[in-house]
């Protein structure tokens, strides 16, 4: 696989608003989750992102409303993003550069607001909402490639919980193929009322902040993030030098196994296809990566699942912990967001260990950490494992 240069890149989350705040507290193990509130649920705890409410989109996009838009206009406009893809789009021109977004839920929290005013006796939704440009799947790159001036191709990637890492897959594909000459990929993701009571139903919220692979684990916490990142063939452009988390992107694997509908393959054989993958189209051998961000979700089976998975690929000589203690499960922007996070591994050679952990699961192999470090790191790698057997590895590499 020839490598993307990761030029410029960005995310929001509970921890904050850009990569700046994600790095203070990933370095102060400061988690953002709190107390869930949201849409009448008042379950466990939620990584809520501060500000959507009162934020405005432009004048012109003003058809895209919804909370899920508005997280990622307030990450386009954060670490300097938009600026970057603009001077992308006039070296290249707006039509060669495509935008691949992921996203589980899309803008959900608006059909869920217009249902509860619907027209009972007439069965309609209330005058005013514009499903096309809110809950619609295609309506979040739409507006991407609206609010930055592309005119390249767009796709969406609704692949559960891995969507926004497979748009980097997508993505190498299309550049590999002559398709676009540049990639804005990422993702969003927010809360909404049916995740939050969907996973409640399923008995996978913890009353506690999530704790992956502790011990006494008892399921997740949902967040809401968004994040982006513009991927170029290096050489091409000359890039500018101005930020300091860009990376290469090396490997990507991906799989589909099919085993159940929302319980993971105990023995983690999708999950270790995708990691073998991304190591051989990266070149690189499991003993050249430096640490893993595990897709760690909190939940008993997931923990379980790719512990064994790492232990198959890796035994227990890679450093590898999961950052959702910080954030929640971001769900369709998990890959995105944690993407930023290695980058952040990859310039400091910070290492998170595993958050809220009391006491580490003791049937797990892997080397999962639960305290931070530092180390000199070259090569990372981060996991997302979805719903439905769907699984996404990425390999990244510190910039040259």
């Amino acid at each position: 696989m020839k490598p993307l240069v990761i030029s410029a890149g960005t995310a929001i989350s509970a921890l904050g608003l850009g990569v700046a705040p994600t790095r203070v507290a990933l370095q102060q193990r400061r988690s953002g989750l709190v107390p869930c509130n949201f849409a009448g649920v008042a379950q466990g705890y939620m990584g809520r992102v501060v500000g959507v409410e009162n934020h405005k989109l432009p004048e012109p996009l003003q058809q895209f409303d919804c909370r899920n838009n508005r997280l990622a206009d307030m990450a386009l406009n954060t670490d300097g993003f938009s600026q970057a893809v603009a001077q992308a789009r006039a070296y290249y021109g707006p039509t060669r550069i495509a935008v691949i977004m992921g996203t589980s839920t899309s803008g959900i929290l608006s059909t869920e607001q217009a249902y509860a005013k619907r027209d009972v006796e007439h069965g309609t939704m209330p005058p005013g909402f514009d499903q096309q440009h809110t809950q619609d799947l295609f309506s979040l790159p739409t507006y991407v490639a609206a609010a930055l001036g592309l005119e390249g191709p767009c796709l969406t990637v609704s692949n559960a919980c891995a969507s926004s890492s497979h748009a980097f897959l997508d993505a190498w594909h299309w550049i590999e193929a002559g398709v676009c000459d540049a990639v804005v990929v990422g993702g969003a993701d927010s809360l909404c009322g049916m995740t939050l009571r969907g996973f409640g139903a399923l008995g996978l919220v913890d009353e506690y902040p999530t704790r992956p692979g502790d011990a006494q684990r008892h399921g997740i916490s949902i967040g809401e993030a968004a994040g982006f990142a513009l991927l170029e063939r290096p050489g091409v452009r000359p890039l500018v030098q101005a930020v300091g988390y860009q990376a290469l992107l090396l490997g990507c694997g991906a799989s589909s196994d099919g085993h159940h509908m929302s319980a993971p393959d105990p023995q983690g054989r999708g999950a270790v296809a995708a990691m073998q993958q991304a190591l051989t189209r990266s070149g690189l051998k499991p003993a050249d990566i430096g640490y893993i961000n595990l897709h760690g979700t909190g939940s008993l089976a997931n923990d379980a699942m790719e512990d064994c998975a790492v232990y198959t690929v890796f035994g227990d000589k890679v450093p590898c912990a999961s950052t959702k203690g910080w954030t929640g499960h971001t769900l369709g922007a998990s890959g995105i967001l944690e993407a930023m996070m290695c980058s952040i591994t990859l310039q400091d050679g910070l290492l998170p260990g595993g958050l809220n952990i009391t006491q580490l699961d003791p049937t797990f192999k892997a080397q999962v950490m639960t305290r931070n470090t530092t180390a000199p790191v070259r090569y990372v790698m981060s996991n997302a494992f979805g719903f439905g057997g769907t699984n996404c590895s990425l390999v990244l590499g510190a910039a040259q």
